[in-house]
């Protein structure tokens, strides 16, 4: 492995990571919202409890992926300085923005979230919640506007030293691909937290505890998914639509299309195939005819480009993208049969007893992360051999001076450090799971004292059989 593919599999190890936590955030901190305003409406303490069991997961998330974050930035300096030098007029006032307007918000309001409850009134604090919401759907724009621009760029011109400079601020933010992007982004991390949501409280309901705020969140994470998850289909199809248009070259390796097809035949829809890029063919490929052009153009003899139309230099793995896709779409496809099985159980009044969907709940609870991975290697590897998509090659972007060495010592360290961190992490949150939702103290003590809340502790409590799960 050269400087290259090592510099490509460090960054690609720590964003896998990093993404899962800012993903996870954004649809919890809105879940938190919602969960606070129902409190406040009905002033149930189940919600309270709720609210509160959500924060410490929250919380904890929260800072696993701040952490990260800061690990991935130092990258740009140390293994991609000529992606920043040639692009940094464009992606760095994007990433200031998104510091400036969004991570300042969610700083500043996460205090009160976290510690505030028994310092502020009811009305501040949720708005203090709603601020951190807003913050992480802010954050995502930017950090989507500024890797869509790099998928699809526009509104820039290059100057006679080959920088990127700046011509339109509005063609560079709402580039071709933002719209579908940003929304496909959005609805992947509100699944992904409605599927935990929905895992964790068929998890209580099968062990027999925590019975009534599992039944609660059960309940919404049915209703929420049975909204999100065609909606997602939906978006998903109209995110194909723009890369048939703007990214021809990666559809094509998104459906290992070798060859262009005959007059008539339309394009089939290949189901299974093992990609040969050598023999520019597919092994054992079972596919559907026309139904790809009915998919992917929306026309029941559509064709899309082939790889063979430009040369094997301008043709990005098609192995790994290909089987990524169909990973998340696989995945996809189970989230919608769990929401009919759940509406159908839910119809019949079995939904709380039936061990089948149940278990279903509990064994999809991590697709949504599988999911959110499998999607972002079909963008990020599809796009290849570019970082800027047709107009800088990953293979120029990268620092001239560092070495093999450097980049193989220094993913050893990351990934030691991450075994560490997340392997800690990951045991802790393990603990507030099994503890759970539990009743949450008054907001004024005894003598009328305020008190911060202990926002990432675990409860004193070891309720409805918890205890003994932790030992």
């Amino acid at each position: 492995m050269d400087v290259l593919l090592l510099s490509r599999i460090q960054f690609g190890f720590v964003i896998s990571f990093h993404i899962l936590f800012p993903a996870f955030t954004i649809g919890l901190a809105h879940w938190l919202a919602f969960v606070e305003w129902r409190w406040l409406k009905t002033k149930d303490s189940f919600w309270r409890d709720i609210y509160f069991f959500w924060l410490k997961i929250f919380a904890v998330s929260f800072g696993m992926g701040v952490v990260t974050g800061i690990v991935m930035s130092f990258q740009f300096g140390t293994n991609w300085a000529i992606l920043s030098d040639k692009a940094g007029n464009v992606l760095g006032p994007l990433l200031n923005y998104e510091v400036l307007s969004a991570f300042f918000l969610e700083a500043g309001f996460l205090g009160v979230m976290l510690f505030g409850w028994k310092r502020v009134s009811d009305n501040v604090h949720f708005f203090a919640t709603c601020m951190v919401a807003l913050g992480t759907l802010i954050s995502t724009f930017w950090i989507t506007s500024a890797n869509s621009w790099m998928q699809t760029p526009q509104g820039h011109f290059i100057n006679a030293q080959g920088v990127f400079e700046v011509a339109n601020w509005w063609q560079v933010i709402f580039n071709p691909s933002l719209p579908y992007r940003l929304a496909h982004m959005i609805l992947a991390a509100f699944i992904t937290t409605c599927l935990v949501i929905g895992g964790t409280s068929a998890w209580y309901l099968m062990r027999g505890v925590h019975q009534e705020p599992a039944k609660k969140m059960l309940r919404h994470a049915v209703v929420f998914a049975a909204i999100a998850v065609p909606l997602q289909i939906f978006v998903g199809d109209l995110h194909g639509l723009n890369v048939r248009e703007h990214q021809p070259v990666k559809l094509a390796a998104i459906e290992a299309h070798w060859h262009e097809s005959q007059p008539g035949e339309g394009t089939p829809l290949v189901l299974f195939a093992l990609p040969d890029e050598k023999a520019e063919r597919n092994r054992a490929e079972i596919a559907v005819p026309r139904l790809g052009g009915l998919i992917l153009a929306h026309d029941w003899n559509g064709t899309i480009q082939p790889l063979t139309a430009v040369p094997p230099s301008e043709r990005p793995p098609v192995a790994p993208v290909f089987f990524a896709f169909r990973v998340m779409v696989g995945l996809g496809s189970l989230m919608l049969l769990l929401v009919i099985a759940s509406l159908w159980a839910w119809k019949r009044g079995t939904l709380m007893q039936s061990k089948w969907v149940l278990s279903a709940w509990r064994w999809m609870s991590p697709t949504g992360f599988i999911a959110l991975l499998a999607g972002w290697y079909v963008v990020e590897i599809g796009r290849q051999p570019y970082v800027v998509y047709g107009l800088l090659r990953t293979s120029e972007a990268l620092s001239p001076q560092i070495t093999r060495a450097a980049v193989m010592s220094s993913l050893i360290v990351y990934a030691l450090a991450y075994t560490v961190v997340f392997g800690s992490g990951m045991w802790y949150l393990r603990k507030l799971l099994l503890v759970g939702p539990v009743p949450q103290p008054p907001k004024h003590t005894g003598d009328g004292e305020k008190t911060p809340a202990r926002p990432m502790s675990l409860p004193d409590e070891k309720l409805d059989g918890a205890a003994g799960d932790l030992k």
